[in-house]
């Protein structure tokens, strides 16, 4: 198969991907919005509306800019299929999101490629799976395992995982480019050390470390290209 007959069959695999993806992703909106309304509709205990939409209203603006720049931010890097399956079944930060990018440094594939498209679906089709999987393990050990889940030894180590999580990862990306993930680090970390209540909009916060993260890197890049002149 030649370099035309490649691209000719991505393109296909590509718009069957988006067919099913925005049905999905339609299917699931509505189901996710419909079951709150149908459950109070048939228990007799829908909410004021006027309230519900001033409480949806406070609540959406915040995150309404995190999920633009959500989506902005790991569309690339998750390619189509990955996409569509990361937001519809949701955890992109502390599990879809680390799983597509260490199948994609295993296999050696770049963003934007064919390879990461097919890598970064079938690694987060899998990481799916299994979380049903345990959660369904979970489920059936819930309460044979909740004394044991609810020692207080046990609970700095629930505190902790998505911080060691992403810390693992983060610095074998940090050690390649000290230079510019240094800034945004510190940066960051001193905010949260004096705002603590910012750790709980870490989707937000994406926004301006990226920033400070692309600023440094544009600096550094113009410095380059003065010193070879």
């Amino acid at each position: 198969m030649n370099e035309q007959e490649k691209n000719l069959q991505f393109e296909k695999y590509n718009n069957r991907t988006h067919f099913y993806g925005r049905l999905a992703s339609i299917i699931t909106l509505v189901m996710l919005i419909a079951a709150p309304f149908v459950m109070g509709a048939v228990l007799g205990a829908m909410p004021n509306m006027a309230a519900f939409g001033k409480g949806f209203l406070a609540i959406g603006i915040v995150w309404f800019v995190s999920c633009i720049a959500e989506y902005l931010i790991y569309t690339p890097m998750l390619g189509a299929g990955g996409g569509y399956l990361a937001f519809i079944t949701g955890n992109l930060i502390n599990m879809k999101i680390p799983c597509a990018v260490n199948a994609r440094d295993i296999v050696g594939a770049k963003s934007g490629t064919p390879e990461n498209e097919i890598i970064s679906t079938l690694s987060i089709a899998t990481a799916s799976l299994v979380t049903i999987l345990v959660l369904a393990v979970g489920v059936v050990l819930l309460i044979p395992l909740q004394p044991v889940l609810q020692t207080p030894a046990l609970q700095p180590a629930f505190d902790n995982v998505v911080p060691a999580l992403f810390g693992a990862m983060a610095y074998k990306y940090y050690r390649k480019n000290m230079k510019t993930a240094i800034w945004p680090l510190l940066v960051m970390s001193v905010l949260f050390i004096l705002v603590p209540s910012l750790t709980g909009s870490t989707s937000f916060m994406i926004i301006p470390s990226g920033a400070i993260a692309i600023g440094i890197a544009y600096m550094r890049y113009r410095k380059n290209q003065k010193g070879a002149q």
